[in-house]
């Protein structure tokens, strides 16, 4: 099979495409042509062996990926040959087969295609699990977002509207804003032209926001704990902005202030029937409308390098997508 091959960690110019032998069925698994694979930052720091997880080489990188399932393992029962799925993966995505789990995998709505699929696991996963099962986010409360242009940032504005909340998202420049407003966001903050702290407190009347969801970091984490509402919640997702921060237990105190982290893709084997019924309330909001991803960029397997940097350097919006050019 053609596939994006990682043969030592270093930059995306180091990653080629050629053949690798496919992977092999084992029981509980099902084989899937891939038609596209959605590009996340997880998949640029794994190829820079800084991910928490360092496959063996060679390897194929990819978290998410959508196709046709082609073979499934004898034990297999509620899989079919030629089902539509997008699947959820430790790895190996950006190829022409995968080999996934057959839990990690949710069938395709008809009118879904398979770039929109591709984009759309781990980023609404993601949004959704940060606000429902790590920040208890009520209708009528409200959210900022940071990164909000982002994957996980632009999916967790649409579903903080679809979940009730007032979102007011965070990101950079006018076009991302805009963006984040077209999908969904009541207010928003160009914290490289505003003061983060100052206009959150401006748009909530001096209360502070109730819940952040954050897969940012760095400065605007900094920033965003000091205008947090009494008893507000921050969900860490990431750090985009390349820098850990440290938190003051003091703040966190003063205002009984809940700072959780959500490894999202840890549910993949602590709690698969969680993930499973979060799925199936995003893609009945995606059947009604409520959810639209957005693709930035669609781009063959071979300029997988080119994805990386556009990501890397924050060129991209939403999700960019790998496509296969399988029949």
């Amino acid at each position: 099979m053609r596939a994006v091959i990682c043969r030592e960690f270093g930059e995306p110019a180091k990653l080629t495409v050629g053949d690798l032998p496919s992977p092999a069925l084992k029981p509980g698994m099902v084989r899937v042509a891939v038609m596209a694979a959605g590009l996340n930052f997880a998949d640029t720091l794994m190829v820079k062996g800084q991910y928490q997880f360092k496959p063996p080489f060679p390897f194929s990188p990819g978290h998410e990926a959508a196709g046709v399932v082609r073979e499934i393992a004898p034990d297999v029962k509620d899989v079919r040959v030629g089902q539509r799925v997008m699947a959820f993966l430790g790895y190996g995505g950006f190829a022409e087969e995968v080999v996934a789990n057959a839990g990690d995998l949710f069938p395709i709505p008809d009118t879904m295609d398979f770039v929109t699929a591709a984009a759309f696991p781990v980023a609404y996963g993601t949004a959704h699990g940060g606000l429902l099962w790590r920040a208890a986010l009520k209708p009528g409360e409200t959210l900022l977002v940071l990164g909000a242009a982002g994957g996980v940032g632009l999916a967790a504005v649409e579903v903080g509207k679809a979940m009730g909340a007032r979102v007011i998202a965070a990101a950079r420049g006018a076009d991302k804003l805009a963006l984040a407003r077209a999908h969904g966001a009541d207010e928003t903050i160009d914290y490289a032209a505003e003061d983060l702290r100052q206009r959150a407190k401006d748009l909530t009347g001096g209360k502070g926001v109730d819940v952040v969801l954050d897969p940012v970091g760095g400065d605007a984490f900094d920033a965003i704990l000091r205008a947090v509402n009494w008893e507000g919640r921050i969900v860490i997702v990431g750090f985009a902005a390349g820098r850990i921060p440290q938190i003051p237990a003091n703040m966190l105190l003063i205002k009984n202030v809940a700072v959780t982290g959500l490894f999202w893709g840890a549910y993949r084997d602590r709690n698969p029937a969680l993930m499973r019924e979060s799925f199936a309330t995003l893609l009945a909001w995606w059947s009604e409308g409520r959810l639209k991803p957005h693709v930035s960029h669609r781009l063959p397997l071979e300029r997988v390098g080119e994805a990386m940097e556009l990501m890397l350097a924050r060129k991209a919006t939403g999700k960019i997508v790998l496509t296969t050019g399988a029949p």
